[in-house]
């Protein structure tokens, strides 16, 4: 008969089905993925997720949809950069796509978060997400002489690159200065075609952040996509239509 499931589907459901009892009385407000996402399954995606000890994390979706996303600026011309590494898990991603074929810098304090203002909310603190520039360094070993790091507060090491262009950019700084910053900076210099992901867009622990965006971009054509699992990002040259769904203008 058509539609029907096998007894292993039925299975999943059944027990996805406990899950979701139990998440309504402890956390109602949450909302459950479907669990037969195919992408789940891909080996060298979870061997990724595996090697930063990320699998059972909540970074997931984001992971996988910043690697669809380096699939988008494969012909771009540029180079590529990371504002706000920790471990460097995203580089080693953006690393990996570009095969050797452009240099990847990594701008960081190496110290952590710097003081969050006031548009940042209490979520954060200075000093949270601290990683040493050896760490970093060491868990993107494969891609040496394809990477550079640049230790510094933002924007202060901005400069280094000044002269170059970019066909892929991503910020993750979850506070409000240094991301207008990075944005300032960078979107100039990004290439048309070119991707910036704002890792922090759509978190309500990072509102800094999005007014950040929203707050650049306001006078420009391209305005932020804001992805289902957090993050949104924008392609050079795109026009993007106002946000229906939260009536944020484009």
């Amino acid at each position: 008969m058509a539609g029907t499931q096998s007894p292993e589907s039925d299975s999943l459901l059944q027990r996805f089905d406990v899950l979701r009892a139990i998440a309504r009385r402890l956390v109602p407000e949450y909302r459950f993925h479907w669990p037969q996402m195919g992408w789940w399954e891909n080996e060298a995606f979870n061997d990724y997720l595996d090697r930063f000890v990320e699998r059972e994390g909540n970074n997931t979706d984001r992971r996988f949809m910043v690697s669809q996303l380096l699939r988008l600026v494969s012909e771009v011309p540029g180079d590529t950069a990371e504002v706000g590494c920790y471990q460097g898990a995203m580089s080693w991603l953006i690393c990996q796509a570009n095969q050797g074929r452009r240099m990847h810098h990594l701008f960081d304090s190496f110290e952590g978060l710097s003081a969050p203002g006031k548009d940042d909310g209490g979520h954060w603190e200075a000093g949270a997400l601290a990683c040493s520039e050896d760490r970093v360094r060491a868990n993107l070993l494969e891609f040496a002489g394809c990477f550079q790091t640049h230790r510094g507060w933002v924007p202060e090491r901005f400069e280094s690159v000044a002269g170059q262009r970019f066909s892929f950019v991503h910020i993750d700084v979850d506070l409000h200065d240094p991301t207008y910053a990075s944005l300032a900076f960078f979107y100039p210099l990004l290439n048309p075609g070119g991707i910036l992901v704002c890792d922090d867009y759509g978190f309500t622990s990072c509102p800094g952040a999005q007014l950040a965006c929203d707050s650049y971009l306001r006078d420009k054509p391209e305005a932020m996509v804001q992805l289902s699992a957090g993050g949104g990002f924008l392609i050079k040259g795109t026009a993007t239509a106002a946000d229906s769904a939260s009536g944020d203008p484009a």
